[in-house]
């Protein structure tokens, strides 16, 4: 009698599934494609092949991500306020979130200042005064105008005219769908049981749309190739030119915060510094290369929610939130740092009252830049509330691309931490999963239920 036996299936490296080095591997692919793109003569205006093909790769993995946002934050926020019920103390757990975003972010601006008098980045750069600038200014009428919504879904159009052929882009506003999405979520929460059909189809919805979401940050290796790429082409390194101080000082800010501030806060509340950082790297790498908060977020929430216990009915409220107003990079160390630079440029000093100015705007108005410009829009609010010249803006547009991939890191690392500090200070952290083994291939292959499980979950 003769066996036949099946040949094995080659399976790759236990290292090659792990989300973390394809992310790496995808960093490193985009630096040659880009350095490839700069040497054979691809610009920003005029890109070659090398450069239209990172350029093309990468701006579409970011419109995959947006795309998926609105549905996403209607759905979460309207699910996460019903689920909110079910939560003991849901009033306290909102208000202590808010609270911790702005002990965060005071902190960050703090750093900010301080670095920017100690280190002086706007002198001696030798560069000329810049012309006038036009672009977005920081307006809290305009912040409040554009909380009401213009429509349901808060979708804007715009139509531009180039070359005598006009088109039309669409674009959502977040604080609007965040404002009709709450206002819906409650209403239905005060329906009970007429709304609970509408309930269980925005459950099922969600879940749906983070089913989708999760086939796209799979492909996230990809979009980061084409991202750095792109950057790295259009770009370069030697951007920065005589910006490098101010470049270093917005970097070490964003380290102190990251690396000291953050792990200071995590171990007094009893949590392990290299959980928290293991579990919340997928998503901090994710916002470096996409250089978008709005985009990472369901990313963010997963690992909020799968790696650092933090409950889902909580995550799904506090981490969409926090994707809009909690912003420790565009919102605190970087404008701090740059109305600094600004006033240090033109010699003009400042008094003790413009310092504590920089702080107020910085914790209270990163509600003001969400679904916007960012951090061009944060600066300039703080510019105007100052007094300083808007001009100053002008000269830190070129640079903003290299500044931004850092400050969208800290901002993904922020949203999940305060989450997971409230729920530790509430008793509902979930432990078993917060100390959980980090295995390297929970967000590249298993299910959610899989995690779970192997956390101890269930």
């Amino acid at each position: 009698m003769t066996t036949t036996s099946t040949p094995r299936k080659r399976r790759l490296p236990a290292w090659a599934g792990n989300f973390g080095f394809q992310i790496i591997a995808g960093l490193v692919i985009g630096l040659i494609l880009g350095l490839i793109a700069s040497s054979t003569g691809s610009t920003k205006e005029d890109p070659n092949g090398w450069g239209q093909l990172v350029q093309i790769v990468g701006s579409s993995y970011v419109k995959l991500l947006v795309a998926a946002v609105p549905p996403l934050i209607f759905f979460a926020v309207v699910a996460s306020i019903a689920n909110l019920a079910k939560v003991t103390n849901a009033a306290r757990l909102a208000w202590k979130t808010l609270l911790w975003f702005a002990i965060t972010a005071l902190i960050a601006v703090l750093v900010g200042i301080a670095l920017g008098t100690v280190f002086h980045p706007g002198k001696g750069t030798g560069l000329a005064t810049p012309g006038q600038y036009t672009g977005h200014t920081g307006d809290w009428l305009a912040f409040l105008q554009g909380l009401i919504p213009g429509n349901l879904l808060g979708l804007q159009a715009s139509t531009s005219v180039t070359d005598g052929v006009a088109s039309t882009s669409v674009s959502f506003n977040v604080l609007q769908i965040l404002v009709v999405s709450i206002a819906i979520g409650i209403a239905a929460l005060k329906l009970g049981s007429k709304a609970d059909g509408f309930m269980a189809f925005s459950r099922s919805a969600l879940a749906i749309v983070q089913k989708v979401l999760w086939w796209i940050i799979r492909l996230a290796p990809i979009g980061t190739a084409g991202l750095i790429g792109n950057a790295v082409a259009t770009y370069g390194w030697t951007t920065m030119g005589s910006l490098a101080k101010f470049v270093a000082v917005i970097y070490v800010g964003l380290a102190i915060i990251m690396f000291v501030v953050y792990p200071i806060l995590v171990k007094t509340h009893g949590l392990s510094v290299k959980q928290y950082f293991s579990g919340v790297w997928p998503a901090v790498q994710m916002g470096f290369v996409s250089r978008s908060s709005m985009g990472t977020m369901p990313l963010t929430q997963r690992v909020t929610e799968r790696n650092l216990g933090v409950p889902s009915a909580y995550a799904t409220f506090a981490v969409p939130l926090g994707s809009t107003t909690k912003m420790d990079g565009c919102a605190a160390i970087y404008p701090a740092v740059a109305a600094l630079f600004v006033a240090q440029f033109y010699g003009i000093d400042l008094s003790i009252t413009q310092y504590i100015l920089i702080a107020v705007v910085s914790v209270l108005g990163s509600a003001a830049t969400a679904g916007t410009t960012g951090a061009t829009v944060m600066l300039t609010l703080t510019l105007s509330t100052l007094g300083l010249p808007l001009d100053g803006v002008g000269l830190l547009l070129a640079i903003d691309p290299i500044i931004d991939m850092g400050r969208t890191a800290l901002n993904v690392a922020g949203q999940a931490l305060v989450p997971t500090i409230v729920s530790k200070r509430e008793g509902i952290l979930n432990l078993d999963i917060y100390n959980a083994k980090r295995t390297g291939d929970v967000f590249a292959t298993r299910d959610e239920d899989e995690v779970l499980e192997s956390a101890g979950a269930r």
